[in-house]
């Protein structure tokens, strides 16, 4: 968890000396409550001061929904220790990284494959293929990988 990955928090005006004690307790697994950063809060003195602010009451829900999320993952995992998460957590980011290598080289073969049919004047077959697979054109469409507009074919030089 931790670092810079501030998602939950766009769109509201961040409180830096809060976020940064949020991130401090969700690291320490230390319950998120308005009291406790309250207390490590540099200038607010009050609960309500969060409670009652919009944004700041915001990334205090945003950073107990992390705790719980988090809690909720490693109670599955009891067994485990920190380090062993962690490698497996890193395992997995390089599986989803290769995967998504993956699925780009195929996106790109892909469309390369359905413009070289195109300039050879096969796109009506090639759209009559995908007709019985409705899914995978809608899928194609939506990372705009079929061909737009009309294709002819070469004429004579």
């Amino acid at each position: 968890m931790g670092g810079n990955d501030h998602k939950l928090l766009i769109g509201t005006s961040i409180d830096p000396e809060m976020l940064k004690i949020l991130e401090e307790m969700l690291e320490a697994d230390e319950t998120i409550t308005a009291r406790a950063v309250i207390r490590r809060h540099p200038k607010l003195k009050h609960a309500s001061s969060i409670t009652r602010s919009q944004d700041r009451l915001q990334m205090l829900k945003d950073y107990q929904e992390r705790q719980k999320t988090y809690r909720r993952w490693r109670k599955r995992r009891p067994k485990s220790s920190g380090d062993q998460l962690a490698a497996q957590l890193a395992q997995k980011d390089l599986r989803v990284a290769e995967l998504e290598r993956q699925v780009e080289a195929l996106r790109i073969s892909h469309l390369a494959m359905i413009r070289a049919v195109g300039e050879l004047g096969g796109v009506a077959k090639l759209l009559k293929m995908y007709e019985s697979y409705r899914e995978t054109r809608s899928e194609l469409d939506r990372l705009h990988v079929l061909p737009r507009g009309e294709v002819r074919p070469f004429g004579p030089r």
